[in-house]
């Protein structure tokens, strides 16, 4: 069996630990296991224990303390730090070979757009431990609803999946939270959105803006790879299910699943074929 590995990225406050610990509420109840590994230094499990917590490595409130770092400056150093140290989380994967791993990520976002960081750790996932890599990226829809809004999250999933270069979903967390029916209609252009459309209709774009907004709204169209999945973490939603189906795919993970034995009340018993001449 591959090894399989799911980055949970995005800003901060969009939702990823809520998603991790529902990709792992929903994959017990249908008899899956995984597990989450915290890559963030100042985050604390919440539904479910952190697995890998590289907080028993180094953690962003001892680095702040000790460095004199404010948190931006801090974390850099505890990703650096975790660079220098690559054979601690091998360490600590190592036992859990044929595991699904869930990385849960820090929220700033520089950290692979400016500090080539998470680049680093994919390559090395991905080359020295062997896994197959997914990305998904994560923005509010209370967010992603106002046009402006979604080009700027536009921009940065495309960075995201750029600098990565491994197979990426993105995700409208939070649409529970999109009330107004008028809101709700909205958002379903969103998820396979046409930003030349977009860019036409929104009236509160600065006319002298006028040129570099057209131009944005063109390079996200040639991009043509900016749609979304919505995630409502709601116990009745299938949403989730929805996005663990694609996540499987593109991983690959039911091509690397070892065939099952044959349950016993399919077996023929020799003693029962009749044999002629």
């Amino acid at each position: 069996m591959s090894r399989v590995g799911v980055l949970a990225l995005g800003p901060a406050g969009v939702g990823k630990s809520t998603f991790c610990n529902s990709i792992i509420h929903h994959m017990q109840t249908i008899g899956r296991r995984a597990h989450i590994v915290n890559l963030d230094p100042a985050a604390d499990p919440t539904e479910y224990e952190f697995t890998i917590d590289i907080r028993d490595l180094i953690s962003l409130q001892d680095v702040m303390e000790e460095m004199d770092l404010g948190p931006n400056g801090g974390l850099v150093y505890c990703f650096e730090y975790l660079l220098e140290n690559l054979d601690w989380l091998d360490d600590q994967i190592g036992d859990y070979n044929d595991e699904y791993l869930i990385f849960d990520c820090p929220g700033q976002i520089e950290l692979y757009t400016h500090v080539p960081v998470l680049p680093t750790i994919v390559r090395h996932l991905k080359n020295q431990l062997n896994f197959n890599l997914c990305a998904t990226y994560l923005l509010e829809a209370p967010f992603i609803i106002d046009n402006s809004k979604f080009f700027s999250g536009a921009l940065s999933a495309m960075s995201a999946m750029i600098l990565l270069e491994l197979p990426h979903i993105n995700i409208l967390s939070k649409i529970d939270l999109v009330k107004n029916d008028f809101n709700k209609k909205k958002l379903k252009q969103f998820l396979n959105p046409d930003p030349l459309l977009l860019a036409q209709e929104d009236e509160t774009f600065n006319p002298k803006f006028s040129k570099l907004n057209k131009l944005i709204a063109n390079l996200v169209d040639d991009f043509g790879m900016v749609q979304f999945l919505p995630l409502d973490c709601s116990k009745d939603s299938t949403s989730v299910s929805t996005i663990l189906s694609y996540i499987d795919d593109v991983t690959q993970w039911s091509e690397a699943q070892e065939p099952k034995e044959p349950n016993d009340e399919f077996e023929i018993d020799d003693n029962e074929v009749d044999v002629q001449n």
